[in-house]
């Protein structure tokens, strides 16, 4: 895993190499091995390369890398776990290159010259943003993986085409001087994360996952955002499922994700330099280390993050998990000091506003870690694929009991239900879990009857979906002078009256909340420490498989994975698994209210939000008495602000 930079611009009068290596340096953290440049002021192209060395240690895998016919050059950042399969195809074919090392970088670049860029990605798989540089037709073509593991942004400064892994490296580039793009602002605001295409700043966009785009030097238009081309799309992949479902049982479905799981771990444990895994104790990552010890002859690396805090804590179930494994199992107890000592530098990791408050522990986790390998492999992606969110399982049966109800009685049960505060619903549910079955025992149950409650008032499906995903209700009104775009809203349209609602959701899901949420927290909080994430689920072959199973085989009895905890539990006894589900949070609201409260009150003082002008004074002041008082949690959406407003005062 690296970082790219690079600019297109024939008109540039800078200095080239100073300017892409000021570039480059930003992402040192990227790529803390190597880095690289390539210039052809003639053809006003330049890019650089940060790199993490993972395959093919040598100068060989030295990039920027030109093809050998000397018609391409590349920057690319990722994995491409089936080269070797390429590299014998190309071969067998006749149109291998004197192969001058064992990098992925020069399989890809061989791929280029010999199929095109289409047929190309269509036939990798991995995880990879990239930066193709024609100099026979002088077009530069930007490429992002399926499902969107590695980030790439590109935009216009000053007149260039510029482009990166990160936002930081462009802001690098001379006389940045792009707005904060307001509508977006309102987006964050809705979700915590910024959807794609869309960024923080105006004239600057990300690659949407599973596109291409191409830019000819002659014909630039600057401010555009041009046209990706999709190379797969997750509607067609789900449409044949739909028209092509899997035949057979549970078990024969178990054995069939057994089989492409080990499959995509074959190719994701190759690797140059140490390996292991994060794990949670839960079922995906739990499955992911079971297969990877099975296939390993040495006792696979397993790292955990616990926390004092009960409520927090799933340290010792991952301990439990690992023992019955054999794994070399570390854990690290973080006390809540070394946990807010993170917050400082999470403006420099994200480079745009980014309120997932997982972030922490995930980037804490990444620094134990790395201090002994420098890939780990993650359970990301199960939740999305096979059904474990909490709102899959919930949902539907509740829409399905108020949409019986008069509208009347809903408005009237949705009152009741405001009553107490969720913290007060937390302190009455407290003593009275016991009581309760093992599959409804939550954690925060005082935040779950609140958003009962707002499911009351609402009227369609989809509302409640986009419910499930918001914090501000109104962002256009919390953003002075803005207009939320109808993004997710529009995905799927065409596909949603096929699919059940929990499907619809987990399409939504891994169409937008999986890449900009989940997999920017991950990428993010592990290169921040140089640390390469791999994400055996995202594999495309298993996320096609997925979408062929039937719901059933997913959800069923208000419980999901059910085919994934099948095969799991082939390797690992139900008892150790079984659960409720925790998330991977910390005690935000707590510390807003104790530790945090001097430094939250510093940046949401009403005369500060007034003068800089982006939001509602009143009502952020308000959010903030309420959870100070105890009357409401507002933690979510007291964090979202401090984000914003940390990023605001460091990076724009």
């Amino acid at each position: 895993m690296c970082g790219l930079v690079g600019f297109l611009n024939a008109a540039f009068l800078g200095d080239w190499a100073a300017t892409i290596r000021k570039m480059n340096g930003t992402l040192s953290h990227r790529g803390p091995d190597d880095e690289g440049v390539w210039i052809d002021e003639a053809a006003g192209i330049a890019l650089g390369h940060r790199r993490l060395a993972i395959l093919d240690l040598s100068p060989a895998g030295h990039q920027p890398m030109a093809s050998a016919c000397g018609r391409y050059v590349l920057v690319f950042n990722g994995e491409i776990y089936n080269h070797l399969e390429l590299r014998q195809e190309l071969t067998a074919l006749g149109a291998a290159p004197p192969w001058r090392g064992h990098s992925d970088t020069e399989t890809l670049l061989a791929a280029f010259s010999h199929w095109g860029v289409t047929t190309a990605l269509e036939k990798l798989v991995g995880m990879f943003a990239l930066a193709l540089w024609d100099r026979k037709t002088r077009t530069l073509t930007l490429a992002r993986d399926r499902i969107g593991e590695k980030p790439l942004y590109y935009g216009w400064v000053n007149g260039a085409l510029v482009f990166a892994s990160e936002l930081k490296a462009i802001r690098a580039y001379p006389a940045f001087a792009n707005l904060i793009n307001r509508d977006a602002l309102a987006l964050y605001f809705r979700y915590s994360w910024i959807p794609a295409p869309y960024s923080i700043y105006e004239h600057i966009w990300k690659l949407p996952a599973g596109t291409y785009l191409q830019w000819p030097a002659e014909a630039l238009s600057p401010n555009t955002q041009g046209t990706p081309q999709a190379y797969w799309l997750l509607e067609s992949v789900i449409a044949k499922g739909l028209a092509q479902p899997f035949q057979g049982t549970e078990d024969e479905a178990a054995t069939e994700l057994e089989r492409l799981l080990c499959q995509s771990l074959k190719g994701q444990l190759l690797a140059d330099v140490p390996l292991g895994a994060f794990l949670s104790g839960g079922v995906d990552s739990s499955t992911v280390v079971a297969l990877m010890q099975s296939l390993s002859s040495q006792s696979v690396k397993t790292f955990s993050i616990g926390f004092y805090e009960d409520a927090y804590n799933e340290a010792q179930y991952a301990k439990a998990v690992a023992q019955h494994l054999g794994t070399d199992h570390t854990e690290y107890y973080l006390t809540g000091q070394e946990a807010r000592d993170v917050i400082p530098k999470l403006t420099h990791l994200y480079d745009e506003p980014f309120a997932d408050s997982s972030q922490i522990p995930t980037h804490l986790v990444s620094m134990i870690a790395r201090q002994e390998v420098t890939v780990a492999l993650s359970g990301d992606g199960g939740d999305e694929l096979f059904g474990g969110y909490v709102r899959y399982l919930l949902t539907p049966a509740i829409l399905g009991k108020i949409e019986r109800l008069p509208k009347p009685v809903r408005r009237t049960l949705a009152s009741l239900l405001k009553k107490l505060s969720p913290r007060q619903w937390d302190q009455l549910f407290g003593g009275l879990s016991i009581f309760l079955p093992q599959n409804l025992r939550y954690t925060t149950i005082g935040d779950k009857i609140a958003k009962l409650a707002k499911l009351c008032e609402m009227t369609s499906d989809k509302e409640v979906y986009l419910s499930f995903l918001s914090l501000i209700d109104l962002p256009s009104q919390f953003v002075l002078n803005s207009q939320e775009p109808l993004l997710i809203q529009e995905k799927l349209d065409q596909l949603s009256h096929q699919l059940p609602f929990e499907s619809y959701m987990m399409a939504l899901d891994l169409l937008t909340y999986l890449p900009d949420d989940i997999l920017v927290k991950v990428d993010r909080a592990a290169m921040g420490v140089s640390l390469e994430t791999r994400i055996p689920f995202l594999d495309h072959r298993i996320v096609e498989f997925a979408w062929t199973l039937p719901l059933d085989m997913k959800i069923r009895q208000r419980q999901g994975k059910q085919v994934l905890r099948k095969l799991l539990y082939r390797y690992v006894p139900p008892p150790l698994i079984e659960r409720p589900k925790m998330g991977f949070g910390i005690p935000l609201a707590q510390w807003l209210r104790s530790e945090l409260r001097d430094w939250g009150a510093t940046l949401l003082n009403p005369t500060r939000l007034q003068q800089e002008g982006y939001l509602h004074p009143d009502l952020v002041w308000q959010y903030w008495q309420e959870h100070q008082t105890g009357k409401r949690n507002w933690a979510g959406q007291l964090w979202e602000v401090l984000m914003f407003q940390s990023w605001l005062e460091r990076c724009f």
